[in-house]
């Protein structure tokens, strides 16, 4: 078939894979992909930057080929990005914020994937050191990670998978996770973005990120929260689903410890250098000035106002936007 280019490169098993999986069939994908594209005069409220065949095909593979529900995904990848403006601003590697959390491991890639050909990325939450980074900006490099790892064809249809570890993560940092941002999270990875997400899975999570997860999760699609797995210091649990040889040490894996430097070099490449890498307990006054020009940005009404309700302690209640996120601790501290 002519249109089979858009499949060059792939293995054959993969291609199979994604017949059986997603029901997609070489010898329609151009009409599968016209058809999604004629949908877009049906919302001109949205600005859709990119429409090539490669492009649209990425939300035809995440929806398993169900037209509707790729162009309603397009759509709100696009509309994602018109809301949320500040944050995709300069959405590029070396963009400072960016830059210092890929730098500090967020996130974290691993080189090899599952045995389901599936890219595991890490998260080691307790590396999180809030007056280095703000969570936007963690957001936003694990945004274009993805973005960068989504032009793999493969990966298109064998999917991710996120390892979330919350060891040592304190009650304070914590209290920094508001609803507002951590729906801003969950709009941005489950319902904006072209990609399959074969697991999220917890390791080693205090009590209170259980109570943060039973808070969001009226924001989470039944598909997403089946896939969602708790597994506290269990790593047997983990195990079963994740084979030990495709996993780091911390988690039990035969892999030796992952180096927190490895994604931000791959995609740094030559701009990377260790200068940046200044320990945790530096406190130059760069660092200190990123930290308020973060919070000011943050704290900004024109970041805070978000359309739709937020979930405030279970029940749904409208924010005030020229509230800041630090005055509405999830998790009040006495």
């Amino acid at each position: 078939a002519e249109m089979t280019h858009l499949q060059a490169g792939l293995s054959p098993e993969t291609i199979e894979k994604a017949r059986l999986e997603l029901n997609e069939n070489p010898d329609i994908l151009h009409q599968d992909i016209q058809q999604v594209r004629d949908m877009i005069i049906t919302r001109p409220d949205i600005g859709f930057l990119r429409t090539d065949d490669a492009f649209i095909l990425r939300f035809l593979r995440a929806r398993k080929f169900h037209q509707t529900e790729a162009f309603r995904l397009l759509a709100q990848y696009f509309q994602y990005r018109q809301l949320n403006l500040d944050m995709f601003k300069n959405f590029k590697a070396d963009d400072p914020g960016i830059k210092r959390a890929l730098t500090d491991g967020f996130p974290g890639v691993l080189e090899n994937r599952d045995h389901c050909g599936r890219k595991i990325l890490l998260l080691f939450a307790a590396n999180w050191d809030q007056s280095r980074n703000s969570f936007i900006d963690i957001l936003r490099a694990i945004l274009l990670s993805l973005e960068v790892l989504i032009e793999d064809q493969e990966l298109q249809i064998n999917g991710f998978i996120l390892i979330i570890d919350w060891s040592n993560f304190s009650f304070k940092q914590a209290s920094k996770l508001t609803p507002s941002i951590l729906k801003l999270a969950i709009e941005g990875l489950q319902d904006s973005f072209p990609a399959r997400f074969g697991g999220v899975h917890f390791v080693n999570q205090p009590w209170y990120i259980h109570a943060l997860y039973t808070l969001i999760k009226p924001f989470l699609k039944d598909k997403t929260r089946k896939r969602i797995f708790l597994h506290g210091n269990n790593l047997n649990s983990l195990h079963q689903l994740i084979h030990p040889e495709c996993l780091p040490s911390e988690f039990g894996g035969t892999l030796p410890p992952y180096d927190m430097g490895t994604w931000a070099r791959t995609l740094l490449g030559p701009d990377y250098s260790d200068e940046n890498e200044y320990t945790h307990t530096s406190y130059n006054a760069m660092h200190v000035k990123h930290a308020s020009s973060n919070l000011e940005r943050e704290a900004s009404p024109k970041t805070m106002k978000r359309s739709q309700s937020v979930v405030e302690a279970g029940t749904l209640k409208h924010e005030d936007p020229g509230e800041s996120e630090n005055t509405q601790p999830l998790l009040a501290l006495d």
